[in-house]
């Protein structure tokens, strides 16, 4: 069996950490040297480069993110085993670790992931946003337990995972007071020649959009094109443009952005998944995410 120096996995741990190996020789009390030549034993019994070392920087490379998540997880076990054996008070947390692409609306993530915090064990949420492709490779590497998604795993993804179905709604169309109570007369086809914000071609809502717009023959005017669905929504609120969202978070859309719904429709499906290494879901958490979702949050949309 080959055995893990800790030591050494302390030292690049605090160097990650403190961002540099000059602040985490402070925090160590050790030299530069010392904490260098240290690593450089841990990359080689890892047999993997941990940082990507420039003239002026280190940076961690994506091994090297991996090796600090566990690290970071070692540790804090390390911490948690003190307290319970000097007798201090320990507060034990169930830890959810969830990967969410950029286009997901923020409001949609939220009302998702708030039955995980209301289980009676604390839940501690450590949430990552990025593209799609990067979050399915890290829970391939088991570093999140679960990523939330538009659509489900592709056939052919590398990735072995499993797609889990939480629910679908409709999509709801907002604008401003003024420019809502004008399209809002003869919608849908009020929105031929409107101001539309629209997500980005590589959304499977940008498609959906696009192929309704076909369907009952009208052409908005696209005046701007975002990924960010947040962003998406700021620039509405500023009276850029129409915008839409799922309707099952249509009244937190109106009183957060202080628009005004111009109409719905139920021909365009916003559907969410949740996809993890499991075939059947298991962690606790995730559990109570996906019964809220299908039992409450799309229950009536």
């Amino acid at each position: 069996m080959d055995w893990l120096n800790y030591h050494h996995l302390l030292y690049f741990w605090m160097v990650a950490k403190e961002g540099s190996i000059a602040k985490a020789c402070e925090q160590l009390h050790l030299s530069q040297p010392t904490v260098s030549s240290q690593i450089k034993k841990l990359e080689k019994s890892l047999n993997v480069e941990l940082f990507d070392r420039t003239a002026r920087s280190m940076i961690l490379s994506e091994a090297g993110h991996t090796v600090f998540r566990y690290a970071d997880e070692i540790f804090s076990l390390g911490s948690e085993l003190q307290d319970v054996v000097l007798g201090r008070p320990v507060e034990g947390r169930l830890k959810l670790t969830v990967g969410i692409p950029d286009v997901l609306p923020k409001l949609v993530v939220y009302r998702l992931l708030k039955p995980a915090l209301s289980l009676p064990e604390p839940v501690q949420l450590v949430s990552f946003e990025g593209k799609l492709e990067h979050l399915l490779a890290d829970l391939a590497s088991h570093q999140l337990d679960v990523v939330l998604t538009e659509s489900p795993l592709a056939p052919n993804s590398r990735v072995r995972a499993f797609s889990h179905f939480l629910g679908g709604c409709g999509v709801s169309f907002f604008a401003t007071t003024k420019l809502a109570k004008r399209l809002a007369r003869g919608f849908p086809h009020s929105l031929n020649e409107a101001p539309m914000l629209l997500p980005t071609q590589n959304t499977s809502l940008r498609r959906s959009l696009v192929h309704w717009f076909d369907q009952i023959g009208i052409r908005p005017i696209t005046v701007h094109e975002f990924e960010d669905s947040a962003l998406l929504k700021v620039f509405g609120q500023a009276g850029e443009g129409v915008f839409c969202s799922p309707s099952a978070i249509e009244d937190e859309v109106c009183r957060q952005y202080n628009v005004k719904l111009v109409g719905r429709t139920n021909d365009i499906q916003e559907k969410f998944y949740a996809v993890s290494v499991e075939r059947r879901l298991k962690h606790p958490a995730v559990v109570a995410i996906s019964q809220a979702a299908k039992n409450e949050l799309f229950l009536t949309t």
